[in-house]
């Protein structure tokens, strides 16, 4: 990746320019977004109208969410033409029925369908599909 040469170690975080992440897409990003953060445990860097973005507290990656004004979550386990998960986000916690409780507080749904023993499948306030494992 061009550019990366001004990255050394010992750059501050905040002033590298390899900056990655994932971004989710939802009608009301600053409801995710809250949700997201409470959810990682990490707090809110931006919140702009449009979207914004957690700060995850080292390393150069972030999770983002910007609005979509048109938006159909996807549909966990698939169906032919509806819309199908592109991407899911996996978080290893240390105790799985205490996180999937929290995250279901939080505003999440337990899916339904639920492929493995020790992982949990839930979808977030906008529908987007996630799973916790230990």
């Amino acid at each position: 990746m061009r550019g990366r040469e001004r990255n050394g170690p010992d750059t501050d975080r905040w002033e590298r320019r390899d900056w990655w992440g994932v971004v989710l897409e939802a009608p009301d990003p600053h409801a995710l977004l809250a949700f997201w953060s409470a959810v990682l445990d990490r707090p809110i860097w931006r919140d702009e109208e449009d979207g914004g973005s957690l700060d995850l507290g080292e390393g150069v990656g972030y999770l983002a969410v910007q609005k979509a004004e048109v938006y159909e979550p996807p549909v966990w386990p698939p169906e032919r033409g509806r819309p199908g998960m592109q991407m899911h986000l996996d978080i290893e916690v240390v105790d799985l029925e205490a996180a999937v409780a929290n995250a279901v507080e939080l505003g999440a749904t337990l899916a339904d369908f639920q492929p493995q023993d020790d992982v949990r499948v839930l979808l977030d306030p906008a529908g987007h599909p996630f799973c916790l494992y230990s």
